[in-house]
């Protein structure tokens, strides 16, 4: 285990660009540890065989860097830091070639080092079907106690995190950022609820900004810490098929679930099967391939009901477990579309029908009558 007084070199290491494993890994050796790499010459560094470029990059931010003042920063925040030669490192991550030296942590990541992880990442712009497996996938995977591990994005990434969340599972968000600067913004109640649950991580200092460049750096640690990566909706140029790319580098599993060929939300995913990723119909699927235990997915619990009036009645009739519009409720059921807006805000607050997104409903429970 890393000394205190020596962390908050690893700190300031991890705020020079440029410096990442294989430097570290360089100054190390050299040094034999990183206070006196901190503190070396121009010539004790050229001697280590950094590139110019490093070596000027840190003799232009040393100066700049408080390392006290950084360690005072992380103690405000709560922020825990990890580095790659503690033992609590986790061991899947250490695995991966280009593994980050230091991580930073909110929330209690060690209380999930001895449960699988899966990554599940998607298009920020999901259809209805794209929301209804995320949260049908992500939930059995929950209830197999396995930890869901995303990246806070729009879209595919915060409804994995809210449904492992819903059902009282564990979930890890990896940041692009410092884990002082929630991005997008708008999932900073979301953010919170994981640090409560599970961990925020990110290999970036605090202050440290989302830029584009950050996003295919956070995606390797995605799946660095995952056994497999999940990608549910992805077009053909979207962010998640890098993660599936990487995860294909460090030897992980690419798992994709099929779509219409007409849509172009499943246009990446069904080329990922086409190129070899294992089709997933179900959470089973998943399980079986990683050489998992299974918890029987729970199928829709049984709810006696008793319809209070015709509406109600009508409407019933027409759902399903299969999302159906709200459009087209009206049509079948000869109501107005005020009586079924209606009926159906009422259905959901006694718990018997869900919105699963753009105006679509299911039933939420299989409707025996009273």
């Amino acid at each position: 285990m890393v000394a205190t007084d020596e962390l908050k070199y690893w700190v300031g290491f991890s705020r020079i660009p440029g410096i990442g494993r294989v430097r570290f890994s360089q100054l190390k050796e050299h040094f034999g540890n990183l206070q006196d790499a901190w503190k070396a010459s121009e010539s004790e560094l050229k001697q280590t065989g950094l590139d110019s470029r490093s070596i000027e990059a840190l003799l232009l931010l040393r100066p700049k860097i408080s390392l006290d003042a950084e360690t005072e920063k992380l103690e405000r925040h709560k922020v825990k830091t990890l580095v790659c030669e503690d033992p609590d490192y986790p061991v899947k991550l250490r695995e991966i070639y280009d593994y980050p030296p230091v991580l930073y942590i909110r929330g209690n990541l060690l209380s999930l080092k001895d449960e699988p992880c899966l990554a599940v990442v998607g298009t920020r712009r999901p259809t209805v079907y794209g929301r209804q497996v995320t949260e049908e996938s992500v939930t059995d995977l929950a209830r197999s106690k396995i930890t869901v591990v995303s990246g806070l994005a729009r879209g595919i990434d915060s409804i994995a995190h809210r449904a492992a969340l819903e059902t009282g599972g564990k979930t890890i968000a990896v940041f692009a950022s410092g884990l002082d600067i929630v991005y997008p913004a708008e999932n900073g109640k979301l953010a919170q609820a994981i640090m409560e649950h599970g961990a925020l991580v990110s290999e970036h200092p605090l202050g440290v900004k989302p830029r584009a460049e950050n996003f295919p750096l956070r995606n390797r640690i995605m799946s660095g810490l995952s056994l497999g990566v999940l990608v549910v909706e992805a077009g053909e140029r979207s962010g998640a098929l890098i993660t599936a790319f990487q995860a294909l580098e460090q030897n992980r599993e690419v798992f994709a679930i099929p779509g219409s060929i007409l849509s172009p939300a499943s246009r990446g995913t069904n080329h990922l099967i086409q190129e070899g990723a294992k089709l997933v119909r179900n959470c089973a699927d998943i399980i079986e391939e990683l050489n998992l235990s299974i918890v029987a997915p729970q199928q829709l619990k049984i709810k006696e009901f008793l319809p209070v009036n015709e509406a109600e009645s009508a409407i019933l009739k027409q759902l399903t477990s299969e999302p159906k519009h709200i459009d087209e409720i009206c049509r079948h059921s000869g109501l107005t579309v005020p009586e079924v807006s209606s009926t159906l805000a009422i259905l959901e607050l006694k718990g018997v029908t869900k919105q699963v997104g753009n105006m679509n409903y299911t039933l939420a429970h299989e409707i025996k009558a009273g």
